[in-house]
């Protein structure tokens, strides 16, 4: 193999002083409801957000020390990885050029140039950027850093279980999300080092499960990157991570769309962690696949939380809507004076909250001296929403919950 665990601890030396030692956290809570001691590494403290950090600083060091450095450096990313070159980049003093599909966010390209980067709108995909990023850095005497197929790049993110099994000796299997294979690799290489029976499961999204495919050397299905895991929803795996991954890792697990919804939702919400799509995979599986880790202890990567604040605030949302916390009823009536008011008194008796209600007289297929009432509501959960169509009904009121 290209990279060894003894390149892993070097990384370490070379970049703890440079980076964040993440803390890693017991979830007794989540641990019990699913059978298993279970611990987060949050690595959504990083100053960038996500673990990138990691192996762009050791990279970026590296060459800075080189005899003949580089003129500057460049990358092609939608996000953490492009945000961790151009943070050490300016730390080290390296001019840093981000290439970025020209669908990026705004955000993502403000924060980008925030650190000091400049950035280069071009390309439909991160595919696409990537080959102007190669370019740029041939012209301009650059180097090009890739995001996860580079052995300095591996050693610099296994340098996070070199943490955590320090911090947590006890840790006997790691849930870790898979992308490019950088960060699952790097940290597979220390933890068999460490321990050669620990576990060592990688997540991927049932969307683009490239790197799954690659190692069981199955036919690559069709993959989508339009997921909420979009920072590993990576279509083209690495060579060098694939290699370690299919010597190294216990196997690699899927999880689908709601699982990964739901995990960000609960961790949200139950532990208090911030996590984006991907940083939530690793845990989305733990729940998905606790029939293979009942009894064990199991340490997760929460790998960025770089989520979108309206995706954010959407997810968490539908995770209301789900819960029953937040419902909405159609609700028939008669359409004469006072019923509105006498609707609206009875949930509000019921202890409901009304945060929103349509009086629809036109756009429904009711009888002209009847109209439907379209009410949002705050309730306790899906039994008290019951229990309010119950008193509706029974009032002369046909209801149903949408």
């Amino acid at each position: 193999m290209q990279v060894t665990a003894h390149d892993v601890q070097q990384a370490h030396a070379a970049i703890k002083s440079h980076i964040q030692h993440t803390p890693t956290i017991e979830a007794p809570r989540l641990g019990e409801m699913l059978g298993l001691r279970l611990w987060l590494k949050l690595e959504t403290m990083q100053f960038t957000g996500s673990f990138k950090d990691r192996g762009s600083c050791l990279k970026l060091q590296r060459l800075a020390q080189s005899p003949n450095p580089p003129a500057g450096v460049a990358a092609a990313s939608a996000g953490n990885h492009a945000q961790g070159v151009a943070y050490h980049a300016r730390r080290l003093g390296l001019k840093a050029t981000i290439v970025m599909p020209l669908t990026t966010p705004f955000s993502k390209i403000e924060r980008t140039e925030g650190l000091g980067a400049e950035v280069v709108l071009r390309g439909e995909s991160v595919a696409e950027s990537t080959v102007h990023a190669k370019e740029l850095a041939a012209q301009r005497g650059y180097a090009f850093v890739h995001p996860y197929d580079d052995p300095l790049i591996v050693a610099g993110q296994g340098t996070a279980a070199i943490e955590m099994l320090a911090d947590q000796p006890a840790i006997d299997t790691l849930v870790i999300p898979v992308g490019g294979g950088g960060l699952c690799a790097g940290m597979a290489l220390w933890a068999k080092h460490v321990n050669p029976n620990c576990r060592v499961y990688g997540v991927q999204t049932a969307m683009c499960p490239s790197m799954r495919a690659a190692i069981r050397g199955e036919p690559v299905p069709a993959m989508h990157t339009h997921t909420l895991a979009d920072g590993i929803a990576v279509k083209t795996p690495g060579v060098i991570t694939a290699e370690i991954l299919k010597q190294l890792v216990d196997d690699i697990l899927l999880v689908d769309e709601v699982d990964i919804e739901t995990a960000v939702q609960v961790l949200a919400a139950q532990q208090k962690v911030v996590a984006e799509g991907a940083g939530a995979a690793g845990f989305a599986a733990v729940t998905k696949h606790a029939h293979l880790l009942r009894g064990r202890n199991v340490g997760v990567v929460v790998c960025g939380g770089n989520i979108d604040r309206r995706m954010l605030a959407t997810v968490l949302l539908r995770g209301l809507k789900r819960d029953g916390k937040i419902a909405k009823l159609r609700i028939a009536i008669h359409d004469v004076p006072g019923v509105l008011a006498r609707v609206t008194q009875m949930i509000g008796a019921s202890g409901a909250d009304i945060i929103d209600i349509e009086h629809q007289r036109l756009f429904t297929g009711l009888p002209p001296r009847q109209a439907e009432l379209d009410v949002v509501m705050e309730t306790r959960g899906k039994v008290h929403v019951e229990q309010i169509l119950a008193t509706l009904q029974n009032a002369g009121y046909p209801a149903q919950s949408l």
